[in-house]
């Protein structure tokens, strides 16, 4: 007889794709998903698997290379450097118009309500929304208004929503942390890739530099502005990062290149690890308060918050710890 499982799927952006190897392994032992609880990237895989589309949309995302990632970037001038409505667009076109009472399964997405400060669950109504509202990250994603209410990330407040499954009638719990911080014998596959058309890449990304031009500024003690310059963008991928950066430009902990030995590149940038070290710490806490009988944790390092076109890497790593994990717990028990 097959265990039931709730799944608890974690925040962390592009990191994200990792629950759909997770996924993968857990059907391939045998293992039925009876509920999920999800945020960000959490909740919109965990959405899309519970309704039945998870095949479609791995395909999808398998076939984006990082030109069609940059051309999935609707700019915004408004509370986020994307709109999302493009991504958004292809994810209600997999799906089609349907509720989360419609689910298969019990589903709840976690947003963040800024207006009153609080975590909102959604456990019923439209299932774009909940997972529009649960993965606007902020800086990225412009937040969703509704009524009265500003809704932004879940990971704001509850990285990995333990406690909306505890009640649930399944034989064990499984979360899946996406900003664990000590899995360091894990690296994020190879896989090679046709390589795309500089000219068309260097287009691209002049165009996109214009429009989310972050401009860092330097000033001495008086006030007297030393430097301004336009930010490296943070969309660049690691290759091209070290054609514009001389060799041996100093890097931060988590690899992004460093202006002057201070910190961050760019205001993107900034908002992004420091959202990200907040999530880290939460994350710890909810583990603390709540164990889960499994914790599949991939480590934050792999990727950086927005590597969006490094979906198969991530996917194999997902399935890779998963099997790791589901192993050592097998065992056990």
């Amino acid at each position: 007889m097959s265990k039931k499982v709730a799944l608890v799927l974690g925040s962390g952006g592009a990191r994200g794709y990792a629950h759909i190897g997770v996924i993968e392994e857990l059907e391939a032992r045998g293992y039925e998903i009876g509920c999920i609880a999800g945020c960000s990237m959490g909740a919109v895989i965990g959405g899309i698997y519970a309704a039945g589309k998870l095949h479609e949309y791995r395909e999808w995302t398998e076939s984006l290379d990082y030109l069609d990632v940059l051309r999935l970037l609707d700019v915004s001038f408004s509370l986020g450097a994307i709109r999302g409505e493009k991504v958004f667009g292809k994810i209600h076109e997999i799906l089609g118009e349907i509720d989360i009472e419609q689910l298969p399964i019990p589903y709840t997405a976690v947003a963040t309500d800024l207006t009153n400060q609080q975590e909102i669950w959604f456990q019923e109504g439209c299932l774009h929304k909940a997972m529009r509202a649960s993965a606007a990250i902020p800086s990225l994603f412009t937040p969703v208004i509704q009524g009265s209410r500003m809704l932004v990330d879940g990971g704001l407040l509850n990285p990995l929503p333990i406690v909306p499954v505890v009640s649930s009638h399944c034989d064990l719990i499984v979360a899946v942390n996406l900003n664990a911080l000590n899995q360091k014998h894990y690296q994020l596959p190879v896989i090679e890739r046709p390589a795309a058309i500089k000219g068309k890449i260097d287009q691209l990304m002049g165009s996109l530099s214009a429009k989310l031009s972050f401009l860092r500024r330097d000033e001495d003690e008086d006030g007297e502005l030393l430097i301004e310059q336009e930010a490296p963008n943070p969309w660049l991928d690691d290759s091209r990062v070290a054609e514009a950066e001389p060799e041996g430009a100093p890097k931060s902990a988590s690899g992004a290149h460093v202006v002057g030995n201070v910190g961050p590149a760019s205001l993107l940038e900034l908002v992004n690890q420091s959202f990200e070290t907040m999530q880290t710490s939460l994350a710890q806490y909810k583990i603390a308060g709540y164990p889960p009988d499994v914790l599949v944790n991939v480590p934050k390092r792999v990727c950086r918050f927005y590597d969006f076109h490094k979906a198969p890497e991530l996917i194999q790593l997902g399935r890779q710890i998963a099997s790791d994990t589901l192993d050592k717990y097998e065992r056990e028990h």
